[in-house]
């Protein structure tokens, strides 16, 4: 069964997902954008060590403390290929990755199967992570709005098309954005207008 701990994190309140199956001792984290400090402390507090590391984007204030995870842990860090010309005043610097996942991946990590759905245009290579029973929707879709469209890179065109995408899930997963409060995909058809 899945198990998520969430840390909401820096200027921009990233939240950053701790996820594994409750039987697992090895974890995920989402878009750890901030204070690797406070991340790996918690896990230590929670006795996890890390597997893989999975971006939703590659923007700054969710790819911040990917690297010193990295080297404090040495798991692997997954994005997708798309977002790897991002200007890097929008990354913060040359992102750090060791593996790139696109459409339809399956990772099996921390117990758990975690598919990838391709859904740019917050940026060129967003994707949600999809668990059984959740999405982990990064910057594309939040409770009640959806991620902005505007910076390079962005594509209200894209937007909309993954937008029409999640909408077409029927399974009400739990929503887990990259900001604000988890939701449901079902709340989120019925009260969210971009997904209606």
């Amino acid at each position: 069964m899945l198990e998520v701990k969430s840390l909401t994190l820096g200027a921009y309140q990233t939240n950053c997902y701790i996820i594994r199956d409750n039987t697992s001792s090895r974890c995920c984290l989402i878009d750890p954008g901030y204070d690797a400090d406070t991340i790996l402390d918690k896990l230590t507090e929670l006795g996890l060590t890390v597997e893989a590391t999975l971006l939703t984007h590659g923007h700054f204030d969710h790819v911040g403390a990917v690297r010193e995870i990295a080297a404090d842990t040495g798991c692997k860090v997954y994005l997708c290929a798309e977002d790897l010309n991002l200007p890097p005043q929008l990354t913060g610097g040359k992102l750090y990755y060791t593996d790139t996942y696109g459409e339809g991946t399956k990772l099996h990590l921390a117990g758990l199967t975690i598919t990838v759905l391709h859904t740019p245009g917050h940026t060129p290579g967003s994707v949600c992570l999809r668990t059984e029973d959740a999405l982990f929707s990064g910057d594309t879709l939040f409770a009640g709005s959806c991620g902005r469209t505007d910076l390079p890179g962005g594509s209200w065109e894209q937007m909309r098309e993954s937008l029409k995408r999640l909408a077409a899930i029927p399974e009400n997963l739990w929503v887990l954005p990259g900001h604000g409060e988890t939701t449901t995909l079902d709340s989120e058809k019925k009260y969210n207008p971009y997904l209606r």
